[in-house]
């Protein structure tokens, strides 16, 4: 189904956060070894419920492509053993990074973690490249996003419309996984 989708990009404006370890109730740690599994995971978990569906279709080897460039990075938070959410930073060739995704599992929103969670996005985005941070977000993510990131430092570049083609089904990492 087509649906308009309002999309906002945001750059980042402030100094690098500087929150540590001590300060996060959960362990951060990057993917360092490519893994299409892990990261076809987290992107279906995480994103089901924001309807992310453009990478669904790929293949193992599109995502292996994709995470062997140096390029790219996967940071995932963990709690007691469980990923509660994670980044992926995507350097460009200027030195610019994107926050390209980000967020956290179903189970672990509306606890505060998400705050601290882009925090560390920052943090590690900032040391990625050259400074210039920056993402985009839409009207189909969690309502908390868009606040989130200018509470963080983020300002709007721009917004737009754009039609886009969405899947006809609620989509789910697995079926009867929609939590609620």
């Amino acid at each position: 189904m087509r649906q308009a989708v309002t999309v906002t990009t945001l750059d980042y404006l402030r100094p690098r956060e500087t929150e540590g370890p001590a300060d996060r109730p959960y362990n951060l740690r990057e993917a360092t070894v490519a893994c299409p599994e892990l990261n076809r995971f987290l992107y279906a978990s995480v994103g089901a419920p924001w309807c992310w569906h453009t990478r669904l279709p790929w293949t193992y080897r599109q995502w292996l492509d994709y995470l062997e460039n140096p390029a790219v990075a996967t940071w995932i938070g963990y709690e007691g053993g469980n990923p509660i959410g994670y980044f992926e930073l995507r350097r460009e060739p200027e030195g610019a990074v994107e926050i390209a995704y980000f967020g956290l599992l179903p189970h672990y929103v509306g606890r505060g973690l998400g705050k601290r969670l882009l925090g560390d996005a920052i943090a590690k985005a900032g040391a990625f490249g050259d400074g210039r941070i920056w993402l985009h977000t839409c009207s189909l993510d969690h309502p908390a996003a868009l606040p989130n990131y200018l509470a963080r430092g983020f300002r709007v570049r721009k917004t737009e419309v754009v039609e886009e083609e969405l899947p006809d089904r609620p989509l789910e990492p697995w079926p009867g996984a929609r939590p609620g």
